[in-house]
């Protein structure tokens, strides 16, 4: 019986080792090692010792050795993305990081970014000529010593991975630490998501992890966690469902185990979590699962996919910020499918609060509805309508006639953006979006002014001539 017992616990020793690959590294900055850093391979996690020193247990599955940035510390940029990985090798034991001190955060801003999604030549060069002027333009607005990071929320290319290049080159002169999160058309069409794989040296993130590294990540910035991972399970050619595997979420379990609870998360994926438009058809399937492990954080959760806005506050402390795409309704033209303007958010942080609003693409920073006359929105001709993309609950909309404040006469209702079904050529296509109002002004208005008034305060404002 002991025979037995000592042969089966050597067999259990012998078969993990044939499964995992020690290996060791360092962490440092200049010539200084960094201690108490998380390094993980997407699966195991350790931490660095007092002189930046780790060793770590790493996964046959796993295709990275990578660290949670620590923050007042940012990893080499200057290639269009933040290399905080190394591939793994079998034939390497060593992985030395060297990181740059940048100094404590307090104060910082995050600019998120959805659906790039260029396909051809003439859709990456608007996103060059229109996307990126706006993004120098914003970034140069804040004092030199603000902090500024990007995140890509996926969808970064339409399925022409070439274009990743053209992409981080045209990142890299923003002078920017952008990271990335990977969306279903970011895969290679021909293959199925690693997890899903029978070979493990063809998968369809691979093509991805080459230009931007591992797909689930995390760092620190001043007070905040940032969070970034893959809710698309690909199936290949173009096959996919929004969710999170297993590993997936036992993975953000033990990276939250290194995060006191209570700490304001930011996390960016690429597919909603809940969605209420379109009958929620896009959300992660288990996203009930990630809310769980979530409940003890302020979380804000960043996404695209849908190409139209919605926010959701899913709990009292988790809110969906479901933003519109970079490329609006994929470079159709001007507007996303809600008739939020192609654009990206920009998110301040100070200590553990953030506010944030919209950036429409060409347009000032103000600009955060839009205005139609009775007569101009078919559906409702003898309507004025306003189409606030940014809305929550928290909105105060005010609604005046020549001068006038006449108190709670704006309805909201459900329909089809104007805009965008304009954009197409008057060809409506039956989406309805939950972020329009509308007003009867009386026959004898000459003029109206609205007034809308976002939950930090901000108040936006548009004056319209009726005669």
């Amino acid at each position: 019986m002991n025979l037995t017992i000592c042969l089966s616990a050597a067999f259990l020793i012998l078969s993990h080792a044939a499964f995992c690959m020690p290996i060791r590294g360092q962490v440092k900055a200049g010539n200084k090692g960094l201690s108490h850093v998380v390094i993980t391979d997407g699966i195991n996690f350790t931490q660095t010792d007092t002189k930046g020193n780790f060793l770590l247990d790493t996964d046959q599955e796993a295709r990275f050795v990578y660290l949670l940035t620590p923050d007042g510390y940012v990893a080499d940029y200057r290639s269009g993305t933040p290399e905080f990985y190394l591939p793994l090798d079998p034939e390497k034991e060593d992985y030395i990081f060297q990181l740059t001190e940048t100094g404590k955060r307090s104060h910082h801003t995050l600019l998120a970014i959805a659906d790039v999604q260029t396909k051809t030549d003439e859709q990456f060069q608007r996103f060059q000529a229109q996307s990126i002027p706006d993004l120098k333009e914003m970034i140069a607005s804040y004092p030199p010593a603000t902090p500024v990071t990007g995140i890509s929320l996926g969808d970064i290319v339409w399925d022409v991975m070439p274009l990743y290049d053209s992409y981080k080159k045209v990142i890299s002169d923003l002078d920017l630490t952008m990271y990335h999160v990977i969306g279903n058309h970011d895969f290679d069409q021909q293959y199925t998501a690693l997890s899903l794989a029978t070979n493990k040296e063809e998968y369809g993130e691979s093509v991805f992890g080459d230009h931007f590294g591992p797909t689930d990540y995390s760092l620190n910035v001043g007070k905040v966690h940032i969070i970034s991972m893959k809710d698309i399970d690909y199936k290949g050619k173009k096959k996919y469902t929004e969710q999170f595997t297993t590993e997936q979420l036992e993975w953000l379990k033990k990276d939250l185990s290194y995060v006191k609870p209570g700490t304001t998360v930011l996390l960016n994926l690429h597919a909603p979590t809940a969605n209420s438009t379109g009958r929620g058809g896009a959300n992660a399937r288990n996203a009930e699962q990630l809310f769980e492990i979530l409940k003890d954080y302020k979380t804000h959760i960043f996404v695209g996919h849908t190409h139209f806005y919605e926010n959701r506050i899913v709990t009292p402390v988790i809110y969906e910020h479901n933003i519109g795409a970079a490329c609006g309704a994929w470079w159709a033209g001007h507007v996303n499918r809600c008739g939020a303007p192609n654009g990206y958010l920009v998110v301040n942080v100070t200590g553990d609060d953030i506010s944030w609003q919209y950036k429409a693409t060409g347009r000032p920073f103000d600009y955060q509805f839009r205005v139609y006359k009775p007569g101009e929105f078919q559906s409702q001709p003898k309507y004025l309508v306003v189409n606030v993309w940014d809305y929550d609950p928290a909105w105060k909309l005010s609604y005046y006639e020549d001068g006038v404040e006449k108190p709670g006469v704006m309805e909201a209702f459900d329909d089809e953006d104007q805009d965008y079904i304009t954009m197409k050529e008057g060809k409506a296509t039956g989406y309805h979006t939950s972020h329009l109002f509308r007003v009867r002004p009386t026959d004898k208005a000459k003029s109206v002014k609205i007034v809308a008034t976002n939950r930090f305060g901000q108040s936006f404002t548009q004056t319209v001539d009726l005669k």
